[in-house]
């Protein structure tokens, strides 16, 4: 539990036992008539003196309601955490009534109006699990990216339901924000469904490293200190996945085409088509357990445990991170013509260190 005591102006002496020293979480900054407590409040040692009469009537009445006070707050808490867990658990996610207030949000009609009958003039990519357009909601103006799940691909139904899991509940600088979703008919009559995400006006990243033509190629030229900031953001984005979630999160698709850049070039890693969850467990097991899928990611991005049947876990995810991060310095892709034969793009890297850095630096 987080509790925030800070500028309140309290005085006297904390106790270092008790309540205090349970919660998870304390702040007591502005307050700078306190003293003593544990040892992590920071705060200065109380003097060694036998105290007044006038403290100890104020220690007794002000301290020990603070602690009772606390007590109360962390045990409703718990409460209510409690019966959320267990209503959560009964009325779970994957069912209509989850996805009633998303699709409210907007409807097919609208998505259909703002990608222009999703033209292909509007199509921004495709993946295995469907294709992603951008779009601008007439009703206010917002721009937006509309990734439409490919219902004939084996397991999209799974995705969508996976990925509505996921977005509901992380909320990170460095993912792509999730704004709604809609599960409606189209016009042939067929299902129907789409995610609707924040749109990134620099694109991927896949399109600095590779632009397509030359013209592009004077234009989108990342520094140094780009390319170092957009490590750093993904890297950001992938401890809050698996280890500051709720569950852990598994990305299993992580590649240049999945960073995407806003008009600021701050990265956000996008794509959870190929999102798999972890079960809760202890801090060693977790990264250990996984469940086993078909599809673990894209070639010369999966960890090679994959390959003989290995289990996803968010060690794939840190293989795909150290093969992102050479290719976004020397600019070369890890199924490029010039790696084979023993030759990976980790071996390129190695061979230039230490004195011919500047050789292979993009």
């Amino acid at each position: 539990m987080n509790l925030n005591l800070s500028h309140n102006d309290f005085e006297g002496e904390l106790p270092k036992e008790g309540i205090l020293s349970n919660a998870s979480s304390v702040s007591v900054l502005g307050n700078e008539r306190l003293c003593g407590g544990i040892s992590q409040f920071r705060l200065p040692s109380c003097p060694n003196i036998k105290p007044h009469s006038s403290h100890r009537l104020f220690s007794r009445n002000v301290v020990v309601p603070i602690a009772c006070a606390l007590a109360f707050i962390i045990a409703l808490s718990c409460s209510i955490a409690t019966y959320s867990k267990v209503k959560s658990s009964r009325g779970g996610l994957a069912t209509s009534r989850s996805y009633k207030d998303w699709k409210s949000g907007v409807s097919y009609s609208e998505l259909l109006a703002s990608t222009n009958a999703f033209s292909v003039d509007n199509l921004i990519g495709s993946g295995s699990f469907g294709s992603v357009y951008k779009g601008v909601i007439t009703s206010d103006g917002t721009i937006v990216a509309v990734k439409v799940l490919n219902l004939q691909q084996q397991g999209a139904f799974k995705s969508f339901i996976d990925e509505c899991k996921a977005l509901r509940s992380i909320r990170h600088r460095n993912l792509l924000k999730f704004v709604t979703a809609c599960l409606s008919i189209d016009n042939l009559g067929n299902d129907f469904k789409s995610l609707v995400f924040e749109f990134m006006e620099n694109g991927s990243l896949d399109s600095w490293l590779y632009p397509r033509d030359k013209e592009q190629s004077q234009i989108k030229r990342l520094s140094l200190n780009q390319r170092l900031n957009i490590a750093i953001d993904v890297a950001s984005a992938l401890d809050y996945l698996h280890h500051h979630c709720e569950t852990s999160i598994v990305h299993c698709d992580l590649k240049p085409s999945n960073v995407l850049l806003n008009e600021d070039m701050v990265a956000h890693v996008g794509d959870f088509g190929l999102t798999r969850f972890l079960s809760e467990s202890s801090n060693d097991s977790t990264q250990s357990q996984a469940m086993s899928v078909g599809l673990k990611g894209s070639v010369g991005y999966i960890r090679p445990e994959y390959g003989i049947g290995g289990q996803v876990s968010i060690f794939g995810d840190i293989y795909s991170y150290g093969v992102l991060l050479p290719e976004m310095f020397t600019g070369k892709r890890p199924t490029g013509d010039m790696f084979g034969d023993g030759i990976s793009i980790h071996q390129f890297t190695a061979m230039a260190l230490p004195d011919h850095v500047i050789d292979i630096r993009r």
